[in-house]
């Protein structure tokens, strides 16, 4: 059996449902979807996302990211974009999808040689790029351990550890080495994402988040644009809309309620703006992720690539 049937099958036992899957370990989420899904509004964690079957395409501003058995994804920021996902019943698309670890990517840096570094590269926040035998190895011995909570717990951390390795060795890890330099641009709007995560339900504005980030606010818009495909007002607004929905999916919370735990005050702006995003109001939004069997995951955590 090839290695790529192998996980394959593996996959298809751990997340035997549509959806988000948890595994035991902390940080890897399975992704499953029987069937083509079409354009849709999303929120992701910093991540790499393996597909094993299927297809994805992503789409942030006016860069299109595609990824399927041969291509990976790597998100170094929190991002916002739209994604299409291309599955049937009979071949289900199939993904795993695997926290950044701060703590570990820092310490793979500091250990890596000085003369690998790859900061001349453009710094990107979201790369697909080729697959290669080394990783694909590393995510077929990941899913094996996640069959055994003995062998996750005595293996996982290890594996995880050497997934990031490869990445972080490959072009596609230039961006979250960047993230970890003290002064550049990336770590400097890494940090005001980092805020807006976890004040979002409160005022902010270009200023307070352009300070924050210790830059003039000319050169905090243009960057932030730049690496996040949108400005950082509707940054914050996309990041708000995504959380209520979330709440409305989770915790079964009224529109109402939901606008008002993210900072919405009028329950008619939020209505429009919610339609806008998603195409939807927010109870036909709601219904029809229920209809669809989407499992929203769980809130990710807000220690991503940064520097404080």
């Amino acid at each position: 059996m090839s290695r790529q049937q192998s996980m394959i099958d593996l996959l298809l036992k751990l997340a035997p449902n549509e959806g988000y899957t948890l595994s035991i370990l902390n940080g890897v989420k399975l992704m499953r979807a029987n069937r083509y899904m079409a354009r849709m509004p999303v929120l992701y964690e910093p991540s790499i996302v393996v597909v094993l079957q299927g297809k994805k395409i992503d789409y942030l501003g006016e860069q299109v990211f595609q990824y399927d058995p041969q291509q990976f994804l790597v998100l170094s920021l929190p991002l916002p974009f739209e994604s299409e996902t291309f599955g049937t019943a009979e071949e289900p698309m199939l993904a795993i999808s695997i926290r950044i670890d701060l703590a570990v990517a820092a310490e793979l840096v500091l250990s890596l040689d000085a003369n690998n570094s790859q900061s001349g590269l453009p710094q990107l926040s979201m790369v697909s790029t080729a697959m290669d035998d080394q990783l694909s190895d590393a995510v077929l011995r990941l899913l094996q351990v996640l069959t055994s909570h003995q062998e996750s717990e005595i293996l996982g951390a290890s594996i995880m550890r050497e997934i990031h390795y490869r990445v972080l060795t490959g072009q596609q890890g230039s961006a979250i080495r960047e993230a970890l330099t003290h002064q550049s641009h990336f770590s400097k709007i890494g940090k005001a994402l980092k805020r807006i995560h976890s004040d979002f339900a409160n005022d902010l504005d270009v200023s307070i988040l352009a300070e924050y980030a210790n830059m003039s606010v000319a050169a905090f818009h243009a960057n932030f644009k730049a690496l996040t495909g949108t400005s950082p007002m509707q940054y914050l607004k996309t990041t708000r809309l995504h959380k209520a929905r979330l709440h409305m999916l989770q915790d079964r919370m009224s529109a109402s309620t939901a606008s008002r735990k993210v900072g919405y005050e009028s329950i008619s702006q939020f209505s429009r703006e919610f339609k806008r995003l998603f195409g939807r109001t927010p109870m036909s939004e709601v219904a029809e992720m229920k209809h669809l069997l989407i499992e929203m995951p769980p809130e990710f955590s807000t220690k991503y690539i940064t520097v404080n």
